[in-house]
């Protein structure tokens, strides 16, 4: 039998409802399976008080995050499979999934193990997702597949839907808006890759290192987003060293600095993102070869190629 770790974390449950449709055909297969909640010692709200979601900005981009809660599985136990399911915040991995992932007991677990990476996210998950390989990699880790479920909504309009979201609980259809959040569809979807584990794990390709959901359309990126993302990530970089140096997680005096990281976050949003892929737009032909290259370099493992659905019908 078939041993698989699945490690997540979610705040509004969406996260932890992919999840479940995709442990659905492996537990159906008979997979043992040993599901890890990750909970941290000081619990995120949700929905986010303001600037309680504004102070986990710098620990998020640095990667500095507090402590979990011990784990339920002994780091010493052995598992065939890694399924870990993660979010973004800041453009980088949640705190809880980065503190497993630099933690003693995470890395032990980890090492030497075939990981399966699932986000659900926005759309902005290319940069978090290079430091969530990174992370895996310093445990000893072996990232064979990942897969991205997105907010398939406009950019723009995602901007207002999933604050929204996060601020009040409520994502239903706003101001003609499409409801936030991955669709129902693409929750009911992730099932396609349960069903491909199950069958490789039976075959034992999880050992061959090679991805085993290719052909099942599991990343799809936007490559103009890349761009976005990296600019935003170096801004990001110097505002949260500014922040952190004005007080520890949790201290009223960073507050006016967070307030004008608000501010400015507010202005890119309106101003500088709408410009950027307006240009992008314009001078696409002349970007074409770059944002191919972007596209292939981030979609990898398993890429977004649908033989195998077109093959099933």
């Amino acid at each position: 039998m078939k041993k698989v770790l699945v490690v997540h974390y979610s705040q509004t449950g969406q996260l932890a409802d992919i999840v479940g449709t995709l442990l659905q055909p492996l537990r159906a297969a008979g997979v043992a399976i040993h599901e890890e909640v990750l909970r941290p010692a000081q619990p995120h709200p949700f929905p986010w008080p303001f600037f309680e979601f504004l102070d986990v900005f710098p620990e998020s981009v640095r990667l500095d995050a507090a402590p979990n809660l011990p784990l339920t599985v002994p780091a010493d136990a052995d598992f065939d499979l890694v399924i870990l399911a993660w979010q973004v915040w800041y453009l980088s991995p949640s705190l809880p999934v980065t503190a497993f992932l630099k933690s003693a007991e995470g890395r032990r677990l980890l090492a030497g193990k075939p990981v399966v990476s699932v986000v659900a996210c926005r759309n902005m998950w290319m940069t978090a997702h290079e430091k969530l390989a990174a992370l895996l990699a310093d445990a000893g880790a072996r990232l064979v597949d990942h897969v991205a479920l997105t907010d398939g909504a406009h950019p723009l309009a995602t901007f207002i839907t999933t604050p929204r979201w996060m601020f009040t609980g409520r994502r239903d259809r706003f101001l003609g808006l499409p409801r936030a959040g991955v669709a129902g569809e693409d929750v009911a979807g992730a099932a396609r890759f349960g069903s491909a584990l199950a069958a490789a794990l039976a075959a034992d390709r999880e050992r061959s290192g090679e991805p085993m959901l290719a052909g099942l359309r599991a990343a799809v990126v936007n490559p103009r987003l890349v761009i976005s993302e990296r600019a935003g990530q170096r801004a990001f970089k110097v505002w949260s060293a500014l922040v952190r140096a004005c007080g520890r997680p949790g201290q009223r005096r960073r507050r006016p600095a967070l307030a004008l990281f608000a501010l400015y976050l507010v202005t890119l949003i309106i101003t500088v993102v709408p410009a950027s892929l307006a240009l992008q737009t314009l001078f696409a032909p002349l970007l074409r070869a770059r944002l191919e290259r972007l596209r292939a370099q981030y979609e990898q493992p398993s890429g977004s190629a649908d033989f195998r659905l077109t093959r099933n019908g």
